[in-house]
């Protein structure tokens, strides 16, 4: 990936012998590898049995999580925060693990639609809960730096499964509690 990014300074017109350049590519290689090493984690790997018996069958909210993501059209930032809801079934997950599923996905090439969707659809398989409610909400650079250069732009994506699907007092109760 050095060589890579030494071509692509280069090609931008830049002097590699520069002092202020000299070891950017090693800098900027080592800086997409910690970006992007989501590509190098599983969620077995993460969650690393941390699901511990419950009797809890009441809604489960982390909110707030800090996410950074590379948007995968441009390779750009998008830095925002994600909001997780679950309804357990006999098992919680430890909750540095909530936050470590999302980075898991964050931290790849992505889209803010897949990426809920990602978190979503693991925390349902991991958890076997009931219902998951994800909502993420982010400031894309590919919108904010160039293009059409809107800088208070926010998106908002959703991914309601089970429970938060099907029952509106369910997923009406979690989109009240971000609300507080």
């Amino acid at each position: 990936m050095e060589q890579h990014w030494a071509k692509i300074i280069e090609s931008m017109g830049e002097d590699l012998e520069r002092p202020g350049l000299v070891d950017t590519p090693k800098r900027a290689a080592k800086a997409y590898a910690f970006l992007t090493r989501g590509y190098s984690q599983s969620v077995d790997e993460v969650v690393n049995n941390a699901l511990f018996p419950s009797d809890s069958s009441e809604m489960i909210v982390v909110e707030d999580i800090e996410m950074y993501s590379l948007c995968e059209h441009h390779m750009l930032p998008f830095i925002g925060k994600c909001h997780v809801a679950y309804i357990p079934t006999g098992q919680v997950l430890g909750l540095s693990k909530v936050a470590r599923i999302v980075d898991v996905f964050a931290r790849r090439l992505q889209i803010q639609e897949s990426l809920t969707s990602q978190i979503a659809e693991t925390i349902m398989s991991v958890t076997n809960a009931e219902g998951v409610g994800v909502i993420i909400e982010a400031q894309h650079m590919c919108m904010m730096m160039r293009g059409v250069e809107k800088q208070n732009s926010r998106m908002k994506t959703s991914s309601m499964l089970g429970s938060f699907r099907s029952e509106q007092k369910t997923r009406e109760e979690f989109l009240s509690l971000l609300q507080r």
